[in-house]
């Protein structure tokens, strides 16, 4: 159960009572992705093993900044043939570049309690920029007195940018994998002790 803070109450204005440095939790986070698969369906799944750190400025906003990395073999669609095919050299190629990695590079409100975070995300050797639209999800401690923040995103890519452009055409026309791929984002993350005690 979390208790909320009034003062934290989700909207993208002054909330003073977030600032501070947070980790992110990934028992209670979420990084997942979706894709085109055979022009008929989509293809779900979700990173297993991740890192993120907040640095977050709740009287002026646009001064926070997110990191995040991701481990490229951790990847789960329920099917373990795709997965190490995914994380293989046709895809992240995860032996030699482990880890994908994005962080922040400016943030831009969007009214109410979005935003639009400006970033850079490394897969592979690539670095590109990416947007992520994020909504805030408010504030509060938890029963066991940890602050929490929660935030919710998405944002869209295409593979092929980073070097992800592995396919196979259909008999039927068309290719078997959508270059287009949706990322999701659920984050739960914990203020550091030392903040919360200043």
């Amino acid at each position: 159960m979390i208790r909320r803070d009034k003062a934290a109450s989700p909207a993208l204005g002054a909330h003073p009572a977030v600032t501070g440095t947070y980790t992110v939790d990934p028992v209670h986070s979420t990084i997942g992705f979706s894709v085109r698969h055979a022009m008929i369906t989509n293809v779900r799944g979700r990173f297993e093993r991740f890192e993120g750190l907040l640095l977050l400025d709740g009287s002026d906003p646009s001064r926070s900044k997110a990191y995040v990395s991701v481990q490229t073999d951790s990847l789960d669609t329920g099917v373990a043939d795709r997965d190490a095919h995914v994380a293989g050299p046709d895809f992240f190629d995860s032996a030699t570049f482990p880890l994908m990695t994005f962080h922040s590079t400016g943030i831009t409100p969007l009214g109410d309690d979005e935003c639009r975070l400006a970033g850079s995300l490394r897969i592979k050797d690539v670095e590109l920029p990416l947007d992520v639209d994020v909504v805030f999800g408010g504030a509060g401690d938890d029963s066991f007195g940890n602050h929490r923040v929660g935030f919710a995103g998405s944002a869209t890519l295409r593979r092929s940018d980073w070097g992800l452009a592995w396919n196979t055409p259909l008999d039927t026309g068309g290719v078997l994998i959508g270059d287009k791929v949706t990322l999701t984002l659920d984050i739960s993350a914990v203020r550091a002790e030392q903040d919360a005690a200043a």
